[in-house]
């Protein structure tokens, strides 16, 4: 057990008289020198358990957070306790960058918040082999399962990262981790089973409710409901217009709410938060891009006016409210309509056969021996796999053998003089100053700025990428320069001479498809869920693998002798075949005004009348198409098959 002595610290560094459920016990092993997996409920002091090992650890705590917002709550909360941390993230200017690693080699900071891709920035790697790391902390850890509801490819490679950089302690945190979940999480960690703590997942404040709305009248209810709370809340919906309309009804019908979703701006995103937060707006209506970074104790109620995407994300959402553990609502307007709109997400992710085979060909051609490179963006184009599926087919590569990740860099490396040339030249030892002489050298000037060939450094004095980097790295700390690096060019190893295109094209296709196919029946589950005719949050509770919830909690609609079945409303009929031959004849039409490079297959089609957008659909002009999102309203499925009749 913790030591008591720690207890007058927890009260002047933190202000808390006693350690919360579950938070010993993770403390306990993290300085015992182990590594740890704490899963506990929304808002149940996860943080708390490396903000205090932080604190009695000698060296940095590399804190790996999902999201921009969360990392800026947690430093404000930090900063307000006094304790030194910090981040490295897009939004610090390169004098702000070069601060943060000066402060952290001096040890003046004691915590450093970054994204899981910041791993990919060739100097921050630089920069983490000259530090040493005390514990690595990886927020939303469920991200790393596949078999999670966030699954981020990224995530899988921080196992590697532990090696690279010397980290031989590892706390995962999360608060939705089913039984598959957690075992996932704990293998590719190495985590034993005495370190992991789970606090239950059952949460006796929030009262959960599925009520039966046909959509011709979600909009009455929905303001019959508001109505009937006080204090604040948000709305979710599925799409961003959705968001826009709904809170634009909802001013009209006089209740302080706005909109927020990615499509905005991120300044008016920022204020309307903000707002949100400070108590001048009651009422969020907000697409799942608003919550992560949402740490407001008294939110009262939670509402879905659509469907969630899954029980994991319906569970993270309506975890959002009541964290001051006040009694709060969490209500669901359901029915069936906006099913095929949520599976509409999965089937846009699916690649296609071609395009996989697109992929490896480009693999194959573009290798140099045994070394492969590539740039996200523009491989997405080239293939027509987004961006996030393209993450995961690389994923499955290296899984399979075939590809090891090597290292990042930026393909476009340039500065600019702050001293002179000369300045510079004359700090330097007489060996220093002629490698620094020789870098100048293959620098290629436009005006004030200057673009570095690497590979003519190394070929006229076979001196490395990396020494030249790291030479350009410290004139920038110190000052002497101003640089800046673009277009991040990943490099792997390709462990094979000659690659099965055919096999392994159908191999990776049949990943996805099964990919596909287990997330069409999550959300089936969540359909089921909402139907149960026994208690919500029992249920709810055993999914995420706690087994000590109450079997009745008597405050959901199934306790209250509610329970529903969810209804569609009459269904859209399909457009006649005739109308739907004439928009693909615009798409055809359209795909060779623009040189289109890719076949237009069904499922091409498909997606193009379902208005799924694809890297290939980019282009201009084909969203003001009158077929792009024609049949929307349709079953995937459904508009497959009638293409496939035409």
């Amino acid at each position: 057990m913790i030591q008591s002595s720690y207890l007058p610290q927890l009260k002047a560094q933190f202000g808390f008289d006693a350690f919360r459920d579950g938070q010993q016990q993770v403390i306990d092993s993290i300085l015992s020198n182990n590594s740890a997996l704490a899963i506990f409920p929304t808002g149940s002091g996860k943080s708390l358990c490396y903000q205090f090992c932080a604190l009695q650890l000698p060296h940095v705590t590399l804190v790996i957070s999902p999201l921009l917002a969360l990392m800026k709550d947690q430093l404000a909360f930090l900063h307000g306790k006094g304790i030194a941390a910090a981040s490295i993230d897009s939004s610090l200017t390169a004098a702000g960058s070069r601060q943060v690693m000066q402060d952290i080699r001096q040890g003046k900071i004691k915590i450093l918040m970054v994204s899981v891709e910041r791993f990919n920035n060739e100097r921050f790697r630089h920069f983490l082999q000259g530090i040493e790391i005390s514990l690595l902390v990886v927020d939303e850890a469920h991200c790393i399962s596949e078999w999670g509801h966030n699954f981020r490819p990224d995530y899988l490679k921080i196992p590697q990262y532990c090696q690279d950089f010397a980290i031989d302690k590892v706390l995962l945190l999360t608060a939705t981790a089913t039984r598959k979940v957690k075992q996932d999480m704990t293998e590719r960690f190495a985590i034993a089973e005495t370190h992991i703590v789970q606090t239950g997942f059952y949460r006796d404040n929030l009262a959960l409710t599925v009520l039966s709305i046909p959509q011709a009248q979600k909009n009455t209810e929905l303001v019959k409901q508001l109505q009937g709370l006080a204090g604040a809340g948000i709305v979710y919906v599925t799409l961003q217009h959705t968001a826009d309309d709904i809170a634009y009804f909802l001013q009209r019908q006089g209740f302080n709410a706005k909109a927020y979703h990615a499509g905005m701006d991120q300044e008016v995103r920022q204020q309307v938060q903000q707002d949100f937060m400070s108590g001048l707006v009651n009422i969020i209506v907000a697409t799942i891009a608003f919550g992560m970074g949402i740490d407001k104790g008294d939110i009262r109620f939670v509402i879905h006016y659509d469907l969630p995407k899954s029980i994991e994300n319906y569970s993270q959402e309506i975890g959002r409210a009541g964290r001051d553990n006040l009694p709060s609502q969490c209500i669901t307007l359901a029915n069936l309509d906006g099913l095929s709109t949520v599976e509409n997400f999965v089937y846009g992710d699916t690649p296609e056969a071609g395009s996989i085979r697109i992929l490896l060909q480009h693999m194959q051609s573009t290798r140099q021996g045994n070394r492969w490179e590539m740039q996200e963006l523009s491989l997405s184009k080239l293939t027509n796999i987004r961006v996030l599926p393209l993450k995961t087919l690389l994923v499955q590569l290296e899984l399979l053998g075939l590809l090891k990740p090597s290292h990042a860099y930026y393909a476009d490396c340039r500065f600019k003089f702050i001293s002179t040339e000369a300045e510079v030249l004359a700090l330097f030892t007489e060996e220093r100053r002629e490698f620094l002489k020789q870098v100048f050298a293959h620098t290629h000037f436009k005006k004030v700025w200057g673009t570095v060939d690497f590979d003519g450094l190394y070929q006229a004095f076979g001196h490395e990428r990396q020494r030249g980097l790291k030479a350009l790295d410290y004139l920038s700390e110190q000052g002497h320069i101003q640089l800046e690096t673009k277009q991040l060019t990943q490099v792997f190893e390709l462990t094979v001479n000659e690659i099965d295109i055919e096999a392994l094209t159908s191999q990776l296709l049949g990943y996805f498809e099964d990919k596909e196919t287990k997330e069409i029946a999550r959300i089936a589950q969540l359909i089921r869920f909402f139907e149960l005719n026994t208690c919500l949050s029992h249920a709810l509770a055993r999914y995420f693998d706690d087994m000590n919830s109450p079997a009745y909690c008597m405050n959901c609609s199934v306790c209250l002798g509610k329970s529903v079945q969810l209804t569609a409303s009459s269904i859209t009929p399909m457009p006649p075949k005739e109308v739907l031959a004439a928009h693909l004849k615009d798409l055809q039409i359209w795909a060779e005004g623009q040189g289109f490079s890719h076949a237009l297959s069904v499922s091409m089609q498909t997606k193009y009348l379902m208005g799924l957008s694809m890297p290939a659909f980019s282009r201009s002009g084909i969203t003001k198409l009158a077929g792009f999102g024609f049949c929307s309203e349709q079953g995937f499925h459904q508009v497959r098959c009638a293409i496939n009749d035409l």
